[in-house]
Parts: structure tokens; sequence; C-alpha cells
């Protein structure tokens, strides 16, 4: 073997190793970017309404209780809840928007529920009571007091977790894992981390749901 052949089957090796050690590194880059968002779209305490036992499939839902889309979806995904309840982990995060002056108020309303294992029990009452509430600049903390007390809730320890920093940073957290993971607008859904494009109709959700079982 000549010493120019000797030489090129060197560069050619370098060039190969060079290759393999870059396509690790990227792999294990991307690895590392897809767990990243994985935590950023459930954390360990976010709230599941429904839970599956296999984890096979998890829809996440960033939302706005003002906003009248995620009011336009809610129904929707209260059918999908109830047709898959054993079949799908669904979670809920807060994504407030700025633009709805009681969204924020409303977020604290259900975390503040939460604390005293009524996350649910408030985010339907704000859901199927919007159209009342939603749109006013006005507070609405009034009003979502009168769904505290409806759902049995001990009002005095309620209005203190109205305003704990906790939940504050909780909402806060809630947020800024929406915008990390793309979120600029409510309802916006995530399907076993893919980010679900169609209409967040019963019928979109559905189809999303069905194909992801599927695999």
């Amino acid at each position: 073997m000549s010493g120019n052949t000797k030489i090129t089957l060197g560069f050619f090796a370098v060039i190969l190793v060079g290759l393999t050690v870059l396509l690790v590194v990227v792999r294990n880059t991307e690895d590392g970017a897809g767990q990243a968002a994985a935590e950023r779209l459930v954390r360990a305490d976010s709230h599941r309404l429904t839970s599956a036992p296999d984890d096979r499939v998890t829809v996440v839902e960033f939302l706005d209780y003002e906003c009248p889309s995620c009011g336009a979806a809610y129904p929707g995904v209260e059918q999908l809840r109830a047709e898959y309840a054993d079949r799908i982990t669904y979670v809920i995060r807060n994504f407030p928007l700025e633009s709805h002056a009681n969204a924020e108020n409303a977020a604290r309303a259900a975390e503040a529920a939460a604390r005293q294992d009524k996350f649910e029990e408030m985010y339907r009452r704000l859901f199927e009571t919007q159209q009342s509430w939603g749109g006013k600049q006005e507070s609405q903390q009034p009003v979502f007091e009168e769904h505290a007390r409806a759902i049995g809730l001990d009002l005095a320890r309620y209005q203190a977790d109205l305003t704990d920093p906790a939940i504050t940073e909780r909402i806060r957290v809630d947020r800024e894992d929406g915008i990390a993971v793309g979120v600029q607008g409510t309802p916006m859904f995530f399907v076993n981390g893919e980010r679900f494009e169609g209409q967040p109709t019963y019928a979109g959700l559905k189809a999303a749901v069905d194909a992801a079982l599927a695999r």
C-alpha cells in the first residue's frame, strides 16, 4: 500500500469517526431536548383530571378560564374525557392571557379550590358559567367566591389561599412552561408531547387520541 493511499484512508477514517461522534452528540441533544419538553408539559404536581393506569396517552391542555375559545372547546373536552376516562391521562395547565381581565383571578380560584381537593368542581363551574362573568373588566372575585361556597369550600381558607405566593408561583410556572413549549394562545393541546394542530373539537381531539392509542 502506497503512502498516499495510507494517508487517504487515514483521512477518511478520521472523518468517519468525526461523523459518528457528531451523530451521537446530535442524538443525545435531541433526546435531552425531548426530555426537557416533556418535563415542561407535565410536572409532578400538574392537575390530572383523569389518569390512565398505563399512561399510554397523555393529553395536556393549556387554558384560560375566561377565553371564549376555551369555553367553546370545553363541551368537547368533557365528552372526550367521559369516553376515554380510564384510557387517557388528561392534564390541565394554566395559561391566563393578559387580555382577559379576570383570567388570572379565575386561575387563582381553581388553584385555591385544588387546595381543598375541589379542583375539578371549580374547573367545571368556571367554564359552565363563563358567559355570565367572562369579558367583564371589574373583578369577578365575588362570583368565584359564590362558586367556592356552592362546591362546599371552607371560605376562610379559600380566601387566604387566593393571595398565597405559592399559588402565584404555580400559575407563573405553568405559563412559563407553556411559553417554552410554544404556546401563544389558548386553548392549546398536546397529545403525547406532540402539539395538536387540528380544530379543538371533540371529533378532532378524538381522532388524535385514537391515533395515539393505535401506535
